[in-house]
């Protein structure tokens, strides 16, 4: 009884703070995000034993860049400008510590194994930078007014937590059929679905709360939702696999009752980026769907 109302604390204060920073956004979401990027690089980076090196420590200042890139990505005072920075700037800086890592490889070789140098590099892509569209999604004016990019953060989380929430009451009531046996024994395929039908659903729901553009493109904003939603718990296996491959329970224990970072925003790293997409690319395009 007591971890599970550690759990439930511990949930409410995150998503407080993530409720927090969806409201006041700028420098306050920026810092979070930086937060969230470093620590959750770290975690994946102890997993590979490399926190402690050069490996890490490099990836943890490229992971720090990239977020300040992200920044220029999302600032309203430059405006799309800021985007087509981040474009050219963000593949150059990760070109740039690749060529890096693979130095630092040929010339202290054999210190470190191949799977290192290439875990540095994919920390960087699979955290920071897949993180970062939390930050541009809810603060670049490519998407609208402010208010029009905040019901878009609030997707992001739908997508992983909402689904998560969704899929778990659904496979307690219905679930029956093994969704990943050997990962999570506990998830089912009714669960999945239902975690990605509540999802939509609740997609729905936040565009009927947003302008009245948000609301005309309503159904657009539940398919987006599906969409994550199914990505997300691709997002969560990923990480349980990963996990399983190591032999770790957590990532961390950052969290009271959930683990690190990487435990709680496993699905979150997947969803940013899936939201960023589909209203880049197809909010555009449909007018009142």
């Amino acid at each position: 009884m007591k971890a599970f109302f550690t759990r439930l604390a511990s949930g409410i204060v995150l998503l407080a703070i993530i409720i927090l920073g969806g409201i006041l956004g700028g420098w306050f979401l920026f810092g979070l995000t930086l937060l969230i990027s470093v620590i959750g690089y770290l975690e994946f980076a102890r997993v590979f034993q490399i926190h402690r090196n050069i490996l890490g420590v490099s990836g943890i200042m490229v992971s720090i860049a990239y977020i300040c890139l992200a920044k220029t990505g999302g600032s309203e005072e430059i405006g799309t400008l800021g985007m087509l920075v981040l474009m050219e700037a963000g593949p150059l800086l990760l070109i740039t510590y690749l060529l890096f890592l693979f130095g630092i490889y040929v010339f202290t070789f054999p210190k470190y194994r191949t799977e290192q140098i290439m875990a540095a590099f994919f920390g960087v892509f699979y955290v920071p930078v897949m993180l970062s569209f939390i930050y541009i999604v809810r603060m670049s004016p490519m998407f609208g007014t402010a208010y029009d990019g905040m019901i878009l953060y609030w997707l992001i989380f739908i997508c992983s937590w909402g689904c998560d929430t969704c899929a778990y009451a659904v496979g307690v009531l219905f679930g029956k059929h093994k969704l990943a046996p050997v990962l999570s024994p506990k998830k089912s395929i009714e669960g999945a679905v239902g975690g990605v039908a509540g999802a939509a659903l609740l997609g729905y729901l936040c565009g009927m709360c947003g302008s009245s553009s948000m609301q005309d493109r309503a159904g657009t904003l539940a398919l987006t939702c599906a969409v994550g939603a199914v990505l997300s718990q691709i997002g969560d296996l990923t990480a349980s696999a990963i996990k399983r491959n190591h032999g770790i329970k957590d990532y961390g224990h950052l969290i009271p009752g959930h683990g690190g970072i990487l435990d709680r925003f496993d699905s979150v790293i997947f969803t940013a980026p899936v939201v960023f997409a589909m209203a880049r690319l197809v909010l555009p395009i449909v007018q009142s769907y």
